[in-house]
């Protein structure tokens, strides 16, 4: 049986997963619910950031995150599918509540707001992606969660960068 899937505590609080370690059969359809959730709160507060941002910058990087996270959460359905899923539409869970605050917010406010949410839930996805990769239970699942890997890491970088 492969080792515990760990999901990172700020994305399980997010996405309302329970806190337990994944482990055993549970993994893999709750590593799809995990990765859905993550890549749908990144389209959505994403979406927002196009409407509410005048940040030219933000504004690019808000694209790009649509841009991905739909190719990420497109690899994740197809990868499920070959390995037998028939996963599900994702649902943003306890990240409804992150959304309620980008949509309160406004001008610089919802900038920062927005840059400061996406690096944690990054980080998280990170963690995600990297534990399944390394101890899932389905191959091409697990060849899917490595090639989020670097994706995430470079929008990690780039958010380090940006000013809040």
């Amino acid at each position: 049986m492969p080792k515990a899937l760990r999901i990172a505590p700020a994305l399980r609080l997010a996405l309302g997963i329970a806190a337990a370690p994944i482990s055993g059969m549970a993994q893999t359809p709750d590593y799809v619910k995990a990765a859905g959730m993550s890549d749908l709160y990144e389209i959505t507060s994403s979406k927002l950031a196009l409407q509410k941002s005048r940040n030219a910058e933000v504004r690019r990087f808000a694209q790009m995150m649509i841009d991905h996270h739909q190719q990420t959460t497109a690899a994740t359905v197809h990868a499920a599918r070959q390995d037998g899923l028939r996963p599900t539409p994702p649902r943003l869970g306890g990240a409804q509540a992150s959304i309620g605050e980008l949509n309160r917010a406004s001008g610089d406010a919802f900038d920062r707001l927005y840059i400061g949410q996406q690096i944690p839930a990054h980080q998280a996805a990170l963690e995600l992606h990297q534990g399944y990769a390394a101890n899932g239970d389905k191959p091409a699942l697990k060849a899917s969660a490595q090639s989020a890997v670097p994706i995430v890491q470079q929008h990690i970088q780039m958010l380090q960068q940006m000013p809040r």
